[in-house]
């Protein structure tokens, strides 16, 4: 694609410029579900467009049934209920590295969801960049008009640029998803993270200087009552003040500072209930360790909110800073943070200084990170990183974290991830963790075999660590044959070897799902598993049936039977039998 050059655009929403009618936007979309490869049966049309100061996105979905676009949940800005109705998904890889990019979802009431996406997996919401949305109506479905600041893009150097771009629609009603450029079907509704699928877009003239500095001075004053505090508050007033400092070093290369950072405006977290012997995961809410976090992601253990952590450590976790065991707040009293790429090295600096907390008892601290990584190839990578906290929590000294990471992706679908890392502690004897992952993700076929070691004396505590003293090995097989369009079967097996101080066992878990469609707004699933760890056979079969936009019938039947029952054929423990019906009016 070739973006055309503008004197400007009056983001409204409306399309209603001159260049809407005189330039065919680009259409032809493909679909992915539910028949991959056939053309979409609702037209989309998107046009991009440039000026001196902002790259343009415009798109006209079209819809046979207007109203029915109206199939939206939230407008709230970064809810997932966003894209889990009509919504249009957008792919922009400002490096065309084919690996990462910027990530937004938007749907008819504008409502979006913005994410900085990392080595096409890290997926960060958080990241909130300056741009302007507008949606709007017409008689033949609705409208998007954008408008990307050049200052709030990170990009190669040089004015003209090769971009990578992908757009997916999914109409809710006909439960229909297309892409710009074909898709596999297996990548599901990720596909729009595949920056490696996105075709490239030429042509763009970008500002040689975008950001080069930004000033964020803040007050606050607070009105506070604790009865629970020694010597007890009631209605105690206190003020304070800090500065943010954002500097571009080069086009993508920027430099974070902070002094006196308070963090009263973040989300509060959402509770958790842990019924584990294990830590629990809270993702990073802080503005000023959200650009560009996944630079620090180290051997594809995520940190994101969407990631599942599983038991990988996360060796750089910026919640540790600035908050206490407890959860309390230790005062930041001043940092800094330098970020982005370098030619084909991205590069993550971090230091930052904070106060003593009394209450806790936790000491002024200073915490340090180091993280490099190399591009090779399409799609692999090698990397170091080095995290350092001056006063460790397990012992009177210091303590440090090092380790070596490496992906190589081969072909579209086979990666291999590998680390070694090593922790230096005060006071406790050192030890190392290490994991190899081999993961096939194809179409209709599905490996992953990973061996997994963490050492009774790994303590990254400048990471995330959900358990120690273990090793794991893990294999997973998948088969999901497209038996022409309308029947899909997806068997799997997974098999797990532990060896615990009490003994070894296995245990095997065999799934196997089957779907028919009849239409796209009728199907009847099955999913069968079979859990010899909890020797449980369960059984769910499911018929949904989406009679008018937005008002569904579902016929449900559940099942479980017992495994360990001495007669020949399992011992039916519950079953359910379920009838919904819900109308969906509108006034």
């Amino acid at each position: 694609m070739t973006p055309g050059r503008v004197d400007g655009l009056d983001v409204d929403g409306a399309l209603g410029e001159p260049v809407y009618r005189e330039v065919p936007g680009a259409s032809g979309f493909i679909t992915q579900e539910p028949m991959e490869g056939l053309p979409a049966s609702e037209k989309t049309e998107v046009w991009l467009l440039f000026d001196d100061d902002n790259f343009y996105l415009g798109v006209r979905c079209w819809n046979s049934a207007p109203e029915s676009a109206w199939i939206v949940k939230d407008m709230r800005r970064d809810s997932r209920n966003v894209i889990s109705g009509e919504y249009v998904g957008v792919l922009i890889d400002t490096f065309h590295d084919r690996r990462s990019g910027y990530n937004f979802g938007i749907n008819p009431i504008g409502g979006r969801l913005d994410a900085q996406m990392t080595d096409e997996r890290g997926f960060n919401r958080d990241r909130n960049p300056v741009w302007e949305l507008r949606t709007g109506r017409f008689a033949g479905g609705w409208t998007i008009e954008a408008a990307f600041p050049f200052k709030s893009l990170r990009y190669r150097r040089g004015r003209d640029q090769v971009w990578g771009f992908n757009l997916m629609r999914n109409v809710q009603w006909k439960n229909e998803r297309s892409f710009l450029v074909p898709v596999p079907a297996a990548r599901g509704q990720g596909a729009i993270m595949q920056a490696s699928l996105a075709p490239a877009v030429v042509g763009i003239e970008a500002p040689e200087e975008g950001l080069r500095f930004e000033l964020k001075p803040y007050a606050i004053a607070d009105l506070t009552t604790d009865r629970r505090a020694a010597p007890a508050l009631s209605s105690h007033l206190q003020a304070d003040a800090g500065l943010d400092v954002k500097y571009g070093v080069t086009r993508n290369l920027v430099a974070d500072l902070t002094v006196n950072t308070d963090f009263a405006q973040v989300e509060a977290d959402e509770q958790q209930v842990n019924l584990t012997r294990f830590s629990l995961f809270f993702p990073e809410k802080r503005e000023f360790f959200l650009e560009n976090q996944g630079v620090f992601t180290f051997s594809g253990a995520q940190a994101g909110p969407f990631e599942t952590q599983g038991d990988t450590p996360v060796l750089f976790y910026s919640r540790r800073i600035g908050l206490t065991e407890g959860g309390r707040e230790a005062p930041i009293d001043a940092g800094g943070r330098l970020s982005g790429r370098v030619g084909a090295f991205s590069v993550g600096v971090l230091g930052i200084r904070t106060g003593d907390e009394p209450v806790s008892g936790t000491p002024a601290t200073n915490f340090s990170v180091i993280r490099l990584k190399r591009d090779l190839l399409r799609r692999s990578s090698i990397g170091a990183l080095l995290t350092r906290r001056s006063v460790a929590r397990r012992g009177p000294g210091s303590n440090a974290t090092y380790g070596v990471d490496a992906r190589f992706g081969f072909f579209d679908d086979l990666n291999v991830h590998a680390y070694w890392a090593r922790t230096d502690t005060a006071g406790l004897e050192d030890d190392v963790s290490h994991r190899a992952q081999l993961d096939y993700e194809g179409d209709r076929y599905g490996a992953q075999i990973e061996r997994l070691v963490v050492g009774d004396g790994f303590n990254p505590e400048l990471g995330f660590l959900r358990r120690d003293d273990f090793e794991q090995s893990r294999g997973l097989l998948r088969f999901s044959p497209r038996l022409g369009r309308r029947f899909s079967l997806e068997p799997g097996l997974s098999f797990n070897w532990i060896d615990l101080p009490e003994g070894r066992f296995t245990t095997e878990l065999a799934t196997a799902r089957a779907t028919w469609t009849f239409t796209p707004l009728m199907f009847v699933s099955a999913l069968l598993q079979y859990n010899s760890g909890a020797h449980a056979l369960g059984a769910n079969v499911r018929m949904r049936w989406e009679y008018q936009p937005g008002s569904e019938l579902f016929v449900v039947c559940n099942e479980q039977r017992d495994t360990l029952a001495p007669r020949r054929f399992a011992d039916l423990e519950n079953r359910t039998f379920v009838i919904k019906v819900n109308r969906l009016l509108r006034f």
